[in-house]
Order: C-alpha cells, then sequence, then structure tokens
C-alpha cells in the first residue's frame, strides 16, 4: 500500500468513526428517558445556592 492510499482509508475511517459518535449524542440528548435529567439540570442555575445565605459576612 501506498502512502495515499492508507490516508485515504484513514480519511474516510475517521469520518464514518466522526458520524456514527455525532449520532450517537444525538441520540442520547433526544432519548425520551433522558428528558427529566435535562430539565432537572436546566433549572439548577435558577435555584438559590443554600450555602450563600449561612456564609455571608454582611
Amino acid at each position: 500500500m501506498e502512502y495515499e492510499q492508507v490516508a485515504s482509508i484513514s480519511q474516510v475511517a475517521a469520518l464514518i468513526f466522526f458520524i456514527v459518535l455525532f449520532a450517537g449524542v444525538v441520540l442520547y440528548a433526544f432519548w425520551p428517558g433522558n428528558k427529566k435529567r435535562f430539565d432537572e439540570a436546566a433549572k439548577l442555575p435558577l435555584e438559590d445556592d443554600p450555602e450563600s445565605d449561612n456564609g455571608k459576612d454582611s
């Protein structure tokens, strides 16, 4: 095998790998079972920090 053949095969293999990886991430993000977890995580920045009220010196 020449360098050009090895380079093209590795480029195609990497492309296929990243397409499969992307599809897996999209499936994970839109899987119905993960909705509750993502909804809870989306509300975290809006919740009060219970430690911030107790530790203030003002």
